[in-house]
């Protein structure tokens, strides 16, 4: 009986250490569970973040600020263009319109500067001789031209050009020849200004006797 008793004992004492085992394997697989469930949870987050990043491609935008190149392009349409007005280009012969006529003793006696301003809107050239006619009590007489070469001369709006007359002063103490005027026409043109002077030329002057031009833009400037 003893022995019988023993055994049930073993047998009880090892079923209940069975029971408890089987316990502890369910307990520590609860974690393992949770822990599965919460990576789950977890894993929406970096797909979340993803999207989140995909919108800040939106960022790319920015890329549409390139036009506002095309804004930079049409600014610089507004430049002027050459020649409109800004003296860029040289738009041909000077025109009597577009010049400003002046008159003033020379270096020297005998001599009168007459310059050529240019009041245009663009550059324009003067080359060779102008015609001056002197108006006298006596009639009038043509000037006659030197010897010297003409340069071409460009004049840019606002600056002036210049040419030299030479005529013998009157140093003969009569009344000689009284000159009152000055007709000027610009190289090249058919129109004229009249300059008001007031000097006297011996008796018997003509363009052989010393009453010449120099051609423009030589001489003094």
């Amino acid at each position: 009986m003893r022995a019988k008793h023993l055994t049930l004992t073993v047998v009880a004492l090892a079923a209940g250490l069975s029971l408890t085992a089987c316990q502890g394997s369910d307990d520590s697989a609860a974690p393992a569970d949770g822990s599965g469930s919460a990576a789950s949870t977890s894993s929406p987050s970096p797909a979340s973040s993803t999207g989140g990043s995909g919108t800040s491609g939106g960022s790319g935008t920015s890329g549409g600020n390139a036009t506002t190149g095309g804004s930079g392009g049409s600014t610089g349409a507004t430049d002027p263009a050459p020649g409109s007005g800004g003296g860029q280009i040289t738009t041909g012969l000077c025109k009597t319109a577009d010049l400003e006529f002046g008159i003033a003793h020379g270096m020297g006696e005998g001599e009168f500067m007459v310059s050529f301003k240019n009041t245009g809107g663009d550059a324009c050239s003067l080359k060779g001789f102008p015609g001056v006619d002197l108006k006298s009590s006596s009639g009038a007489l043509s000037a006659g031209r030197s010897k010297l070469a003409a340069p071409a001369v460009a004049v840019r709006p606002g600056e002036s050009t210049r040419f030299t007359l030479h005529y013998p002063p009157n140093n003969s103490g009569g009344s000689g020849v009284a000159v009152n005027a000055l007709v000027v026409t610009p190289p090249g043109e058919t129109h004229s200004k009249t300059l008001p002077v007031s000097f006297s030329l011996p008796v018997g002057t003509d363009a052989s006797g010393g009453v010449t031009v120099d051609p423009v833009g030589t001489g003094k400037q």
